[in-house]
């Protein structure tokens, strides 16, 4: 261990208190300017264990390499930090706070040991300013880990709940979509789609892309594809709200959507549905009122 890493333990070790009370104090008016809620009980107790897992990391003598195993339990803390307040709203630069904000309560006490000896002033110093900066760096960067997983994730549920597979009738299903058709969506169409004919035994879906806004050569792939791992399924689909310049487009395109059966609207396609399952519908004729 260097005289420089000793130096930090020593102070970490005699000066705990002070370095503990003053940096609950930086906290509090840190998160009071951020307009952040936090009690006062759960923040002493996340600054005295990350201080206390901090003294012994630097006992272990490893201060430049924080990736090595005596800093696991720091980097474990702090992650669970920085994902919490993520959650909590908190900005990357807040929660990066939590760590930063520690630098003047422990250069006060690293100034009150080593105040009659420059060198070890400095050399300290400058060693508990690179140990806090990469702490506060990790911290930023599991915060935005933490919230890109966040992001994907309402994305992903946002996905499923625009692609509703609906069971309009015994054995034939309809997906009414809205909005543009990439390959993320398509993946999320294709499996909600697979499944819902499994589970349900249907043999005709009608896809209906009246709410598409535009149509050009990768979104008629993205059809096909549907159309063909529906097909392996065991299960026809029919395409429905086919509008005049979406179908001039196709034609443009020179789309081949092969022997696949388009409609104009949905209520054309759910015809053809019930004619291939045997079934049609009727009006029926009521009886007036001076019957």
């Amino acid at each position: 261990m260097s005289d420089n890493v000793k130096g930090l333990s020593v102070v970490l070790t005699n000066y705990e208190a002070e370095i503990l009370s003053d940096w609950i104090k930086e906290q509090s008016a840190a998160l009071r300017r951020a307009g952040g809620a936090m009690k006062d009980t759960e923040l002493r107790d996340q600054c005295a264990e990350f201080l206390r897992l901090l003294r012994t990391a630097a006992q272990g003598g490893q201060v430049e390499n924080l990736d090595g195993p005596k800093w696991n339990d720091v980097r474990e803390m702090l992650g669970n930090i920085s994902r919490s307040r993520g959650l909590q709203g908190f900005s990357p630069s807040e929660t990066a706070s939590f760590v930063f904000s520690m630098k003047r309560p422990l250069f006060v006490q690293i100034r009150r040991e080593f105040g009659k000896d420059a060198e070890a002033l400095a050399d300290t110093t400058w060693l508990a300013t690179e140990l806090l900066d990469k702490l506060g760096l990790y911290t930023t960067e599991v915060h935005q880990k933490a919230r890109e997983e966040v992001i994907l994730r309402q994305q992903q549920e946002m996905l499923e709940l625009s692609t509703p597979v609906v069971k309009i009738w015994d054995g034939i299903l309809a997906l009414p979509m809205i909005g543009t058709l990439d390959s993320t969506r398509t993946q999320v169409v294709m499996e909600s789609l697979l499944q819902r004919i499994v589970d349900t035994g249907s043999g005709i879906a009608i896809i209906d892309i009246t709410g598409v806004p535009t149509v050009d050569t990768l979104t008629a792939q993205h059809l096909l594809k549907t159309v063909t791992a529906a097909r392996l399924m065991g299960a026809e689909c029919i395409i429905s709200g086919i509008r005049p310049q979406i179908a001039q487009t196709i034609v443009h395109l020179g789309v081949d959507l092969g022997d696949v059966t388009t409609k104009a609207t949905l209520a054309d396609a759910l015809v053809v549905a019930l004619e291939r399952t045997g079934r049609a519908v009727k009006r029926v004729q009521t009886a007036s009122k001076g019957a």
